[in-house]
């Protein structure tokens, strides 16, 4: 079951146990730069609006109706990053961008491959900022228009024909959790959330991810082994991403504020992130590696994107194993 509460999504299963509970958050963040630099983890920024489709039937294109879910609006190269909360009961969790699995690079399945890992696991993963290209790197999910080529589906398929994000989530077996996880809850928690606020068309409005700036960034290997996770009670989610300046005529509310720009992002003190965590990770995607970012295919037209110059790291917070955390606002917002 997935319901939303406050601009979180959150997903629960009690028919496999009461306890049985993680949220999603999608975040507003600083683009990173594609300049060929590992970057730390940026801040978030806040949570994007979510809307039940549903509730705007009669404006949304009808393929949206169809598969339902949530949409969200974002501006063109604006960035996202996907944030899991969660107790300390165990999911399994695939992301896909357009049908196109952000971890593995492999299409959309229902299946939870072990080789290559095609999932994350909650709450040992705190959060996804992009699509998995290997050596602890990660290249970030920054939203472009459908059709123009830029989409990491569209590389991968010659289609730009789904967009928006893909979650699927399957809840460990109650027999695993008692034997596995029960009873060993005083294990360390980890971090799930890190949140700043920031203060502040004819086409369709469909949106998908690309891929740009590098971020050092682990996907952690499954360590419980894929037997453990329920494939009879999954939970899944589509969510639409619309074209900012069309929110208005989508939902009457008001077009999003533009994303923060590095100098902004400087000037109010906003630190960076160093997280890495324990046990092996999963290899990066071959098939993902190769995919060019939203920068060098705009290159190879002779255009220009904006919010690629270089950003000065001036202060990294190393996560390390702190407990769960909420950072509401830093100083000099």
């Amino acid at each position: 079951m997935i319901e939303l509460q406050d601009d979180r999504l959150v997903f629960t299963a009690p028919e496999v146990h009461p306890q049985a509970r993680f949220t999603v958050s999608l975040q507003r963040t600083l683009r990173v730069p594609d300049d060929g630099h590992d970057y730390p983890l940026p801040a978030g920024l806040g949570s994007f609006p979510l809307e039940h489709v549903e509730d705007h039937a009669s404006r949304i294109p009808e393929t949206w109706a169809r598969r339902g879910g949530v949409m969200l609006p974002m501006h063109a190269t604006e960035a996202i990053w996907i944030s899991f909360g969660a107790g300390d009961y165990p999911w399994a969790v695939k992301v896909a961008a357009g049908k196109i699995n952000a971890v593995s690079g492999l299409g959309w399945t229902t299946r939870l491959d072990e080789e290559p890992q095609g999932y994350a696991v909650v709450p040992d993963q705190p959060w996804l900022d992009g699509f998995n290209v290997g050596d602890g790197v990660i290249r970030q999910f920054v939203a472009m228009p459908l059709g123009a080529g830029y989409t990491a589906e569209e590389q991968l398929t010659g289609r730009g024909e789904v967009g928006g994000v893909q979650l699927l989530a399957y809840p460990m077996k109650r027999e695993a959790y008692d034997r596995l996880v029960r009873p060993d809850r005083l294990r360390r928690a980890v971090l799930d959330e890190i949140i700043v606020r920031c203060a502040a068309s004819a086409a369709a409005p469909d949106m998908g991810l690309g891929a740009r700036g590098r971020i050092r960034q682990q996907i952690k290997r499954d360590s419980y082994g894929v037997d453990v996770w329920d494939l009879e009670h999954p939970a899944r989610c589509f969510v639409h991403l619309a074209r900012a300046e069309q929110w208005p005529a989508l939902t009457g509310r008001p077009v999003p504020t533009e994303p923060p720009t590095p100098q902004q992002y400087r000037r109010a003190g906003i630190p960076w992130f160093g997280y890495a965590a324990a046990g092996p990770a999963v290899p990066g995607s071959d098939v993902l590696a190769g995919i060019r970012s939203v920068g060098d295919i705009a290159a190879g037209q002779g255009l220009d994107l904006p919010g690629n110059d270089p950003v000065p790291i001036d202060r990294v917070i190393n996560l390390g194993h702190r407990s769960r955390a909420t950072v509401s606002q830093w100083d000099g917002l």
